[in-house]
């Protein structure tokens, strides 16, 4: 499970629906605490669409060889800050 919280929101700052919710509530109230959990199980589902950005940036180092093994690669990468512990 996934949750978000948000704690200090402006009653002004949610949507109208909850807003009514919390119209029921004893006293005046300003501000809220936000709890959203997520539960469903997401997959990823191959459909024949290119989910690939068309910006320049995403897969900048697609052509790069030297990335092929990833874990090789942070290895030899990371390799220099902890060769004094």
């Amino acid at each position: 499970m996934n949750a978000i919280v948000i704690e200090h929101v402006p009653l002004s700052d949610l949507p109208a629906a909850w807003r009514s919710r919390l119209a029921t509530q004893p006293g005046p109230l300003s501000h809220v605490t936000v709890h959203l959990e997520l539960e469903a199980n997401l997959s990823v589902q191959s459909d024949g669409f290119d989910s690939t950005p068309e910006d320049p940036i995403f897969g900048m180092w697609r052509d790069r060889h030297d990335t092929a093994d990833v874990e090789q690669c942070v290895r030899r990468w990371r390799s220099g800050r902890f060769m004094g512990l």
